[in-house]
């Protein structure tokens, strides 16, 4: 029960968010969750710790998702284009993960801080175990794979962001294969293993 009353409390932060509702604060969403605001704070200090929650739940279902996609890829390069064209390229567009499209659209730095920094936590673990993994069959190389992700899912999420320095499309297309070729260099891959970041999705 107690799990579930913390799901209202952010599945109604999630709709206000959603609908880029302005000024959200602890009154609405224990208005807009039907419940009153003592709970809200049984569960949580304040209201940014509601969003932070949010936007990693929002992730973690995403993730676990695409958890199950990684594990049928033969290849290490193989799981690492599924990785970055489900997280990076699709931005989660789930109906279910609508707040962080909603967050890539919101005028509001601290949310979208909140997402870049979420992004790191939570896709640099994975591609740190995916860095080890190819280190160990030789398609990338590395002595710091944790770091490598990091910065890796940095740069990334800074230039799919688009907020702070919009880019035209024909300018998001150059960024990311520029990002294509310093990915490979620094990881020593084979030329074009990285292409897919900026290469049309192919269709199902």
């Amino acid at each position: 029960m107690r799990e579930n009353k913390r799901d209202i409390i952010l599945d109604s932060a999630q709709q206000l968010m959603t609908n880029a509702e302005d000024d959200i604060t602890v009154d609405k969403i224990a208005k807009n969750a039907g419940i009153g605001k003592g709970s809200i704070y049984y569960y949580f200090r304040s209201k940014d710790e509601i969003v932070d929650a949010v936007v990693e739940r929002s992730y973690s279902l995403a993730l676990h998702e695409y958890f199950d996609r990684i594990k049928n890829c033969r290849t290490t390069i193989d799981k690492l284009r599924t990785l970055f064209l489900s997280t990076v390229r699709e931005e989660f567009a789930d109906s279910r993960k609508n707040v962080i499209l909603s967050l890539h659209v919101q005028d509001n730095l601290v949310l979208h801080h909140k997402m870049m920094i979420t992004a790191i936590k939570t896709v640099s673990p994975i591609l740190t175990e995916l860095l080890e993994e190819g280190c160990r069959d030789g398609t990338v190389h590395t002595d710091a794979p944790r770091e490598a992700a990091e910065l890796i899912v940095s740069q990334l999420t800074f230039v799919i962001d688009n907020s702070l320095l919009p880019s035209t499309p024909e300018e998001m297309q150059r960024k990311l294969k520029l990002c294509a070729r310093v990915f490979e260099t620094c990881l020593k891959a084979d030329e074009g293993s990285f292409d897919f970041l900026f290469k049309p999705i192919p269709e199902e």
